[in-house]
């Protein structure tokens, strides 16, 4: 644990060191992160089915990481790969029920390059929490365009909200837009590095596709329909063409400003694909997303940088996305202490040296429902060769554990469990495993964030079913008793408090409103689509709000909530 310890120390100093190899410009940073792009779904990787030949071309032109990794799912990969530490660290432990919040006190990529002087932007989806002070402009991240929650069409964005003509947030004010939504954000890109070409800048281009639901202009869909493959995954394909056309419109950007020399562009994705079809190219993996077999884990990584990456390379060794930041730190020179040690490595010396001495490590990846880590439950330790696991989500800590080990160098497609043959191995992992969680969970517990209502800086706050807590349903108008927001009330002053419903109300009722030990009742009428409280007066306090409307005995929830502090206090308390 000690030795752990020290590791991610010494290597959070190491990158900080100033490289004499580099040109006295700093580089550029474009990161493309895709989300449910499969390792398979890309020509590069074997796929003979799908068309993407800029980015099969990109990778040819870059540094290819053969074995890296993120999270089985979303909203922790993008809390390490902004962080550069494991998601534990950063209260992301799920990606909806308020378990995709991130601490506000994590200091992201955005904030170390927004304090160098990079111009920064988001477009696309940041997952990682929709109220103050967990939003990207919160986070470090000058410009953004996003949707809200975990993607377009979701309960928490606007009703109706389609991947066509959608509605996004352009810095926390909703507007509409035309087009296609990856084509959007392009766009919005396109932009930002035009107006900055001539200052370093930091684009996270995370867009939505091809993450269901499965939409997407049909000129994209046709050739695969044409070509016999199943309807999903033609759309899914479809997608995955779309961003390869949008990947090209930003690497021609570069290429017409003369910025492609100092750029430092990344490719990747967030996690597994979503499987629909058996005609869906796997490159050899096993499972999909959410699983913490190889398939459900490996992401597509390719980093290009022609002013210190002089020839293309593939890298055996593992890699993942807790070294993203510590890398792009070090490429940047970033010579300013950081409030917190990095769990990944700066991955510059190994690529510019494939004979440098390069320690080994174990990577750790687990992800289930809920807000805390259940031990053993879907997790995984990966050594340069084996990989211990405990698959499924269905486990429980009252039940033994049913350990998997694979050789991955005789066994990449993980079809021999060698366990039972290899049991010191096993036990050893085992241990390995369990030191880690403890110390990823001592960092600070499994705390609930609240959103801060009352704040100047986002008046009104909607609070939205992405961070709903509790065991209800999720996405319709179901209530049970143990729903809430957490919330923190930062002025003791007057609120208005609106309820947006579902649907018109059939008939008369009373919306109730609990805020810790306060409850308000409204009558409500046949017809209603929202319910407002007009008056509120609320103390200064962490409290759980809960709300509900009763109409003939039968509780239903409220879509949205909204919290507007009626004094506009200027000044925090």
């Amino acid at each position: 644990m000690l030795m752990l310890r020290l590791i991610r120390l010494l290597t959070s100093f190491v990158i900080f060191a100033a490289l004499s190899q580099a040109s006295g410009e700093r580089p550029n940073i474009i990161i493309l992160l895709t989300d449910d792009q499969g390792y398979g779904d890309l020509g590069h990787h074997g796929n003979t089915d799908i068309k993407t030949p800029n980015i099969d071309r990109f990778a040819q032109e870059s540094v290819v990481f053969e074995r890296f990794y993120v999270s089985p799912v979303c909203a922790p990969t993008r809390a390490s790969l902004l962080t550069g530490r494991y998601k534990y660290r950063t209260g992301v432990t799920d990606t909806w029920k308020g378990g995709a919040i991130m601490h506000q006190d994590e200091y992201t990529l955005a904030e170390a390059l927004s304090a160098a002087g990079y111009v920064t932007g988001l477009f696309g989806k940041w997952h990682l929490g929709d109220n103050y002070p967990y939003r990207p402009q919160d986070q470090g991240f000058k410009k953004v365009l996003m949707h809200p929650g975990g993607g377009i069409g979701q309960p928490s964005d606007v009703p109706g909200n389609s991947y066509f003509d959608p509605t996004l947030l352009e810095d926390g004010v909703g507007e509409k837009f035309s087009g296609y939504c990856m084509d959007v954000y392009t766009d919005a890109a396109l932009e930002l590095i035009e107006a900055n070409r001539k200052s370093p800048f930091f684009v996270y281009l995370a867009t939505n596709t091809p993450h269901t639901p499965l939409q997407v202009p049909e000129s994209y869909t046709a050739p695969y329909l044409a070509a016999g493959l199943p309807v999903k995954t033609s759309k899914i394909y479809g997608m995955v063409s779309n961003i390869d056309h949008n990947f090209k419109r930003v690497l021609d950007k570069l290429d017409a400003l003369s910025l492609s020399n100092n750029t430092i562009v990344i490719f990747m994705s967030d996690n597994g694909p979503r499987i629909f079809s058996e005609r869906r190219h796997r490159a050899g993996l096993r499972g999909e997303k959410s699983d913490i077999y190889e398939g459900g884990i490996r992401s597509p990584f390719f980093m290009r940088w022609p002013e210190r990456f002089k020839q293309s390379q593939t890298i055996a060794i593992k890699a993942a996305h807790i070294d993203i930041m510590p890398t792009v730190l070090a490429a940047t020179r970033h010579q300013h202490a950081l409030p917190a040690a990095f769990d990944g490595r700066n991955l510059l010396p190994l690529i510019e040296d494939p004979d440098a001495i390069w320690a080994e490590r174990t990577l750790y990846f687990q992800w289930h429902r809920g807000y805390e880590p259940n031990k053993f439950q879907n997790f995984t330790a990966i050594e340069s060769r084996y990989k211990l696991l405990q698959a499924g989500n269905k486990f429980v800590e009252t039940q033994k554990p049913v350990f998997e080990l694979y050789d991955l160098k005789e066994d990449p497609g993980e079809t021999r469990n060698i366990a039972p043959t290899h049991p010191k191995i096993t036990e050893c992992m085992r241990a390995e495993y369990l030191d880690w969680l403890n110390d990823v969970s001592s960092s600070r517990g499994y705390p609930v964030m609240p959103a801060w209502v009352g704040s100047p800086r986002e008046n009104p706050t909607l609070l939205t079913h992405q961070d709903r807590r509790g065991i209800g349903s999720w996405g319709n108008d179901s209530y049970h008793s143990d729903n809430y927001w957490p919330i923190r009330i930062l002025h003791r002053s007057t609120y208005r408090i609106s309820l947006d419903l579902y649907a018109p109300n059939r008939t008369s009722g009373i919306a109730t409103i609990k805020i810790g030990n306060q409850t308000f009742d409204k009558a409500t009428h046949k017809g209603d689509t929202i319910v407002k409280f007009e008056s509120i007066f609320l103390e200064k306090q962490d409290a759980m709000l809960s709300a509900w409307i009763d109409t003939n005995n039968q509780k239903t929830g409220p879509r949205f909530v909204t919290i507007e502090n009626l004094n506009n206090i200027r000044n925090h308390n």
